[in-house]
């Protein structure tokens, strides 16, 4: 074990040689074991963070209470909990009972909050789990909420409030949830592009999926993409070009994608619509998993694309991440930077298949093209590491289990601890606040209104915007959901000394904003104020 903790930190001396002092940010440990390895994570609205593992590794480090045991056979028993409540207010943690196994499934919280969770491994694999908004709620299962069995799948809410789940091992489909009573529900599409999309290694896993705004499905798996109605069952958009590089994208070659913000002062008043545009980082070569199975690590890439999927020729665009990485998470920040964080620079996704922890987190500025390296952790965040924003806008980071069970001899040990990056700004002691808003928490679609903010930086009020962020379902690198509005704003205007008023408008369409829950920041030169929940329908 001496050799292994030499390597692990040899490695940080060297990140930290080779990418100078001058990185920024700021990390801390927020609890040191949740008695669980962090798989699933995503804030529900009531600022607790539900995050879960799988059912068939053995015990975990937290126990259930004593009836809530699950029997495995009859002469077995499991008295350990793997899945918890985290509560950001106080770091309680509270045990949950799930059932089934949930190993690489995936999630979306609905309209009203309750987080509504998919398939997963054997007995958990056509499963649709509930959690409810409530002070001591508890996993709800129905054991057949799935018409097939779903594991590695995606999901993502649509704008009449229901979830597509797309993909999963061998199967080539698609479906809804919750089911109606509709026939039409009971049913698995048929999606070719899945199965055009499969090489020898199956590197379409966790499909990338985001709602455009015209309300099609964009759906990027391994190098491609298409543009998909799934109301009509047809695609609309064949002729996105292959994504270049030689470099596959999705598990488990497995990089990371999101829908850079939506800038809604441009919206086009007559069809409610506004430009989209993807941004896709990291994976690994095609091969990158049967090479590191047999020992040998590949790099992963630096590559970067951007990708403007409502243009009428749309052509990649590639930059150069400053750092390798596979198996990273991208999330977008308050300010509509992106964070690119967790993963390693060599090797694939997979039990003990990757090598060299990417430890240095990278800030991304979209209107300048720029990357910014950040301070590193000193955790490994390898395979089954999460990352999701948190009300404050800084990254709650988690996870990282590598291994087949839990293990803490191994040279990637199981982590049970969950942390805290705080971008550059969090620190900053001129962050605004928001101090009220008319109306307080409901909107409706176009509806202006009202934020009051103080700030102490004065002035240049052509510097302040509002953004509006959807609370992610993250696993697996990909943060289902995840989606950032930049408001069209009417006026800003100064009430009295450090107080500011923004009048602006709630998004136009369920297209550019699908109903639910969301998080309400001010920017004023450049830094975010903490978050307050919205709720848009």
């Amino acid at each position: 074990m001496e050799a292994k903790s030499v390597i692990i930190f040899s490695a940080i001396i060297f990140s930290l040689f080779i990418l100078g002092e001058t990185s920024t940010g700021k990390w801390k440990l927020l609890k040191k074991s949740i008695g669980i390895s962090a798989m699933h994570t995503v804030l529900l609205p009531n600022d607790r963070v539900i995050t879960f593992d799988r059912t068939d590794l053995g015990q975990s480090n937290i126990s259930l209470p004593q009836e809530r045991c699950r029997k495995l056979s009859d002469d077995q028993i499991d008295c350990s909990a793997h899945s918890i409540e985290l509560n950001l207010l106080n770091l309680d943690v509270r045990p949950l009972t799930v059932l089934t196994d949930t190993w690489c499934s995936s999630g979306a919280l609905a309209p009203d909050g309750m987080l509504i969770q998919t398939g997963g491994f054997n007995d958990g694999d056509r499963v649709v789990r509930y959690f409810r908004l409530c002070a001591n709620c508890d996993w709800m299962e129905d054991q057949n909420g799935l018409v097939v069995p779903r594991w590695y799948a995606s999901n993502q809410i649509l704008p009449d409030g229901k979830i597509i789940v797309v993909g999963g091992r061998a199967q080539f489909s698609y479906e809804f949830i919750p089911k109606s009573s509709s026939k039409s529900d009971f049913k698995a599409y048929e999606l070719p592009f899945l199965k055009d999309t499969t090489d020898d290694v199956e590197n379409n896993l966790y499909p990338f999926l985001h709602l455009s705004t015209d309300g099609n499905l964009f759906i990027f798996a391994n190098n491609r993409s298409i543009l998909f109605d799934y109301i009509n069952n047809r695609v609309v958009r064949d002729d996105y070009p292959v994504m270049p590089g030689e470099v596959s994208r999705n598990y488990p070659s497995t990089g990371s994608s999101v829908l850079l913000p939506l800038k809604l002062g441009f919206i086009n008043s007559n069809i409610g619509a506004t430009d989209a545009e993807v941004l896709i980082c990291g994976g690994s070569p095609p091969n990158s998993f049967t090479t590191a199975s047999n020992g040998r690590f590949l790099s992963a890439t630096k590559s970067c694309g951007r990708l403007m999927i409502t243009a009428e020729q749309p052509e990649w665009k590639m930059e150069e991440m400053p750092i390798e990485r596979v198996m990273g998470d991208m999330i977008l920040l308050p300010t509509g930077d992106v964070l690119i964080i967790n993963g390693a620079k060599k090797g694939s996704a997979g039990w003990y298949l990757a090598r060299e922890p990417a430890l240095n987190p990278v800030l991304y500025h979209p209107d300048s093209s720029k990357f910014e390296v950040m301070k590193p952790s000193k955790i490994a965040r390898m395979y089954h590491s999460t990352a999701i924003l948190i009300t404050d806008g800084s990254v709650l980071v988690g996870g990282s289990n590598p291994n087949s069970n839990y293990n803490f001899t191994e040279l990637f040990p199981t982590e049970l601890s969950v942390e805290v990056f705080s971008p550059p700004y969090a620190t900053s002691s001129s962050r605004p606040q928001i101090s009220w808003a008319e109306p307080e928490a409901e909107l409706s679609y176009k509806q202006p209104f009202s934020i009051g903010f103080d700030s102490t930086e004065n002035g240049e009020l052509e510097n302040a915007y509002v953004t509006m962020v959807a609370p992610s379902f993250n696993t697996h690198s990909f943060s289902m959901n995840q989606r950032m509005m930049v408001l069209e704003i009417n006026q800003v205007y100064q009430v009295s000394g450090t107080s500011y008023v923004i009048d602006c408008f709630a998004p136009a369409t369920p297209y550019i904003a699908p109903p639910g829950y969301y998080l309400l920041f001010v920017v004023h030169h450049g830094i975010p104020s903490s978050g307050k929940w919205i709720h848009i329908s």
